[in-house]
């Protein structure tokens, strides 16, 4: 009898095989559609690099908008410890995100150039799960619905969310449903509209921080949206500077002047008010 390699493992009696008109795992995950939409549109080696980064984020970030939807319901049903856990995915998510940049810039410009011109006018401006979730967080501006005006799902689905509160929004509700004076400007506004600081909600939000013990439950929340926002200005942070270290300051495919227009994206805050308050507490 033959004695066995030391790192041979026996395939187990109990291990399916016969997997005929069953459920399979790439059934289930219809690999078959996914593995097959990598189609390179030049013969260079680092472009399919470039491709499953991009379809891997919009997968993440589709995930993301999923969890930010089901944090508004929780809130709005007065569900922190829902909201809290679908919250905390989300800041992981974000990092996740954040890393597959590391990888990206493994490609150098030399590398990118070679196939850059194929991609047209294609960007991920025009990334439709990005720019979902960035409405369910607060930061709405309706001339960037226009770039997704050619796929009239994606444009549909698009204003909808524009039009609705976003996460902040409802948070903001939840403050005055338990008591704290927030102005009716802020509750009944144009939801369309960015976000703007608020006096009212920074002197709730300071009252909060003031007496955690009290509060706890909206103290966590209000930890829960710092960590979003702070995982996401790392992502912007990481996308921006591998931008910048492939290309430089050239254009963007897109049409944007590029890595002068993503660092306008870092100024950008979700939740202004609850990094105002720490210079005030």
């Amino acid at each position: 009898m033959s004695r066995k390699p030391k790192n041979y493992r026996e395939v187990e009696k109990g291990i399916y095989t016969d997997l005929k008109d069953r459920m399979t795992y790439g059934k289930y995950l219809h690999l078959d559609e996914i593995l097959d939409a990598q189609h390179c549109l030049s013969d260079q080696h680092d472009e399919m690099l470039f491709i499953i980064i991009h379809q891997a984020s919009e997968l993440w970030l589709k995930l993301a908008g999923h969890e930010v939807e089901a944090a508004i319901r929780n809130i709005r049903d007065n569900d922190f410890r829902h909201a809290f856990k679908v919250i905390a995915r989300v800041k992981l998510i974000l990092m996740q995100l954040t890393q597959s940049w590391s990888i990206l810039s493994t490609m150098t410009p030399v590398d990118y150039l070679k196939f850059r011109d194929t991609l047209g006018p294609a960007s991920g401006f025009q990334s439709y799960c990005y720019r979902k979730l960035e409405f369910l967080l607060g930061n709405k501006n309706r001339k960037l619905v226009e770039v997704h005006r050619h796929d009239a799902q994606a444009y549909a689905d698009l204003q909808s969310v524009l039009k609705e509160p976003g996460l902040y929004d409802v948070v903001l509700r939840r403050l005055s449903d338990v008591g704290f004076a927030i102005d009716q400007e802020k509750l009944e506004r144009d939801f369309s509209e960015p976000y703007e600081a608020n006096e009212s909600v920074q002197a709730a939000w300071f009252a909060i921080y003031s007496d955690p013990e009290e509060y706890f439950e909206l103290y966590e929340l209000a930890e829960k949206l710092v960590d979003i926002e702070d995982a996401f200005q790392s992502w912007r942070f990481k996308h921006m500077y591998t931008v910048q270290r492939i290309i430089g300051n050239r254009q963007g495919t897109g049409g944007s002047s590029g890595v002068p227009f993503l660092k306008q994206a870092i100024e950008t805050s979700f939740f202004p008010e609850l990094f105002a308050i720490r210079t005030d507490l």
